[in-house]
């Protein structure tokens, strides 16, 4: 948990918005993820990307 928060710790500083979604699985069976950051106050665009991918 301590790196996930190192992880996402430059976009909180930066003003910029990030999402992460679950991609798969590795070859342990442990999850992945697929972090999507943008620019300052484009969180729709995020969200949009988001659920393309989640779609796909």
């Amino acid at each position: 948990m301590y790196l996930a928060d190192i992880f996402t710790l430059s976009v909180n500083l930066s003003a910029s918005c990030g999402l992460s979604v679950p991609c798969g699985f590795d070859s342990k069976g442990l999850p992945i993820g697929l972090q999507l950051i943008g620019d300052t106050l484009q969180e729709t665009t995020i969200l949009n990307a988001a659920f393309a991918y989640e779609q796909a």
